[in-house]
């Protein structure tokens, strides 16, 4: 029986056990999926030491950074991000070797891809926190421009809220909600950006897949706008992440 687990903290909604321990019992797979709550990266080791049987681990908030210090190697999209959301551990012996990979990548471009065209030049992500990497990463390699508005303090290419204006939204015809506005329960928020200047024009991404419809998205629909909640996008980080723990990567 192969095991695979999850890493994080705290993981009272574990969208990956679920959808593992089902993909098992349908595809009568002999594997089994668990969560491995930690309240500090540092017990990381302990839980490989501990847990022999496990040959992969997905890893989530707020551990996709932390966690890179504690590997043997990266792929190149890991590094590159510089953040980590799937573990292949490969034992011999006595010597076990992590490798680190980003599959969030995957299951954003394979998500938005279909829904892109060809006047979606320039994107504006909102948001700046761990999430927006692998979006960059994405962004780049499909050659669309992109800038993000932070409530931080501004790094390069980042905006303050209040300076997106109608020329920005005129430009920036894919807009990405990288935030946690809007998800399950405080389902009434938003990101605070002039949704009277969206067209039928816009492509809407949200990151967030509970509730289905966000009311980022709401808004979005009301002006005739295209909208993708986070669902498919998690879909495939998934299944991308049950690959590599099968293959020679």
């Amino acid at each position: 029986m192969k095991k695979y687990g999850l890493l994080g903290y705290p993981l009272t909604h574990s969208f990956s056990k679920r959808f593992f321990t089902e993909k098992f019992e349908t595809e009568k797979i002999d594997s089994t999926y668990d969560n491995f709550e930690i309240d500090s990266i540092t017990k990381f080791p302990e839980v490989v030491k501990n847990n022999p049987e496990v040959i992969g681990f997905n890893v989530t908030i707020p551990y996709k950074e932390q966690v890179i210090p504690y590997l043997d190697d990266l792929n190149d999209s890991a590094r590159e991000i510089g953040a980590v959301n799937t573990i292949k551990v490969t034992r011999s012996g006595d010597s076990v070797h992590l490798k680190g990979f980003n599959t969030d990548t995957y299951g954003f471009e394979t998500s938005l891809s279909p829904l892109l065209n060809a006047h979606h030049q320039k994107a504006l992500i909102l948001g700046t926190g761990g999430a927006s990497k692998a979006l960059k990463y994405v962004l780049t390699k499909l050659g669309i421009e992109y800038i993000s508005a932070s409530i931080e303090e501004l790094k390069e290419n980042e905006i303050r809220y209040e300076d997106i204006d109608e020329k920005m939204m005129q430009e920036r015809l894919l807009i990405i909600n990288a935030t946690p506005l809007g998800t399950y329960p405080k389902v009434e928020t938003f990101p605070n950006i002039p949704y009277e200047f969206i067209t039928d024009q816009h492509l809407l991404f949200d990151l967030v897949y509970n509730p289905e419809v966000t009311q980022f998205m709401a808004k979005g629909k009301e002006k005739g706008a295209t909208v993708k909640n986070g669902y498919d996008m998690l879909l495939g980080q998934a299944r991308r992440s049950y690959e590599i723990w099968n293959s020679e990567e």
